[in-house]
């Protein structure tokens, strides 16, 4: 069964970075779309970034020229590159990973943004 690790969660205080990390238990099917979501308290989850097989993204307009996603296939691996952060940003991030035949989320990576 595929396992998504999560990693680079924490609190960092506004205007700096910070580098989340997703991982897959085994190596997951080439043609799929990898993606975080974050979700704050009292409200829904929403969808930060995602990024397809061939390298095209999306991104949140709230985030859009602050955070950047990417991806390593050889390592099974999603990175979310966050820059200038709010604290608007602070919630919890989920690793998405969609498939043709399943899919996944991560465990959720705790996000705080203050001084």
């Amino acid at each position: 069964q595929v396992q998504l690790v999560e990693s680079g969660g924490g609190l960092v205080q506004p205007g700096g970075s910070l580098r989340l990390s997703c991982a897959a238990s085994r190596r997951i099917f080439s043609f799929n779309t990898m993606g975080w979501y974050r979700q704050a308290p009292g409200k829904q989850r929403e969808l930060v970034a995602r990024i397809t097989s061939g390298g095209s993204t999306n991104y949140a307009d709230s985030v859009k020229g602050r955070f950047t996603i990417s991806r390593d296939n050889a390592k099974n691996t999603v990175y979310l590159q966050m820059n200038s952060v709010k604290p608007e940003d602070t919630a919890v991030y989920y690793c998405n990973i969609v498939t043709i035949a399943a899919d996944y989320w991560g465990p959720g990576a705790q996000v705080t943004v203050s001084s």
